[in-house]
């Protein structure tokens, strides 16, 4: 299976995954969640990455999702430089992960009738970690990759996460806290 150009150019990122039945599986739970959703490749590249930053937030899904990306990918590859063995990284893993951590967005938002983003009714019972999973597990993601999903947000508190989910929780949360948070 090829990799649809719409995703390589959304997801260029997903070439360095190097495993190539884990990349198919990303792509193809990227091509699910566009499918099921409302929202499309251009929607994404310009609605705001996150709700509850207030509506001057002018930084795009696409922006965030693919700083979080490139951070995992640096900070993967200084834990493995700086500790080696005694703290390995998967990182296939850690860059499905992170492109895969907030594809369930694709079914929490929807779109008003001034084309701004809102979470919808489907959002309003199940947030993205949950529907991520679904969608990924429909998709024959591997476990260690759902359970990156499953934690990167709030509810990943609850349990414990790998070296990987710890990676991607921070970087995104390092790449949402400072627009949700931040001193005037």
């Amino acid at each position: 299976m090829n990799i649809s150009t719409e995703i390589l150019e959304l997801w260029p990122e997903i070439l360095w995954i190097s495993d190539i039945d884990l990349r198919q599986k990303v792509a193809r739970t990227w091509e699910l969640a566009l499918k099921k959703s409302v929202l499309t490749t251009d929607d994404l590249k310009t609605i705001p990455f996150t709700l509850l930053c207030g509506p001057d937030l002018n930084v795009s899904f696409m922006d965030h999702k693919r700083a979080v990306v490139h951070i995992v990918r640096e900070s993967g590859q200084k834990i493995k430089e700086f500790f080696k063995d005694s703290l390995p990284v998967n990182m296939d893993v850690l860059i499905a992960g992170a492109i895969l951590a907030d594809v369930g967005k694709l079914l929490e938002y929807e779109l008003n009738e001034e084309g701004k983003a809102i979470q919808g009714q489907y959002g309003k019972y199940l947030r993205h970690p949950f529907s991520g999973v679904s969608l990924a597990e429909d998709c024959d993601v591997p476990p260690a990759v759902c359970h990156i999903i499953a934690t990167h947000a709030g509810e990943g508190n609850m349990v414990k996460r790998t070296t990987e989910a710890y990676i991607v929780h921070h970087a995104d949360f390092m790449t949402f806290l400072p627009f949700k948070e931040r001193l005037e």
